[in-house]
């Protein structure tokens, strides 16, 4: 493995989440029992759990494949790396996003890559991925 990210929901999207759970639960407290309420909090927790999970990204590269998530291509078909600031990567997401395009982005995170693909077998044009370390992204992969 020669690159290896992994995105992670930052604490106050969780907190935020969770804030909207309780507010669930304190409902649930001011219609039924105290046994109703622990229920729902308990399953309230396990989903807060469970989203944390599912909203981690993971974004790897072993010199052959590049992987984010379940999406993976080999380096052959890669073509222009892209480091996307801020503002470049909030008008490639939404004024400019190709609706053919690959998405892998978080919300909470502003800065990524915009990956061109070059495949012929392919439609999708590019790949638009979030990351906190776009260039060294970038420099594994225009080598």
């Amino acid at each position: 493995m020669i690159f290896r990210e992994v995105l992670r929901p930052p604490i106050w999207v969780l907190a935020f989440i969770y804030f909207l759970f309780l507010s669930i639960v304190l409902s649930v407290w001011a219609a039924l029992d105290t046994r109703a309420t622990l229920v729902t909090l308990a399953l309230s927790t396990i989903a807060l759990i469970w989203i944390s999970i599912s909203m981690t990204s993971e974004i790897t590269f072993d010199g052959e494949v590049f992987k984010i998530d379940k999406a993976n291509i080999e380096v052959k078909y890669l073509g222009k790396v892209t480091v996307l600031d801020k503002t470049a990567m909030r008008l490639l997401r939404t004024r400019d996003a190709d609706p053919a395009a690959y998405l892998a982005i978080k919300f909470w995170e502003p800065r990524g890559l915009r990956i061109d693909l070059s495949d012929p077998r392919d439609k999708t044009p590019y790949w638009l991925i979030t990351s906190k370390r776009g260039e060294e992204i970038a420099a594994l992969l225009n080598r």
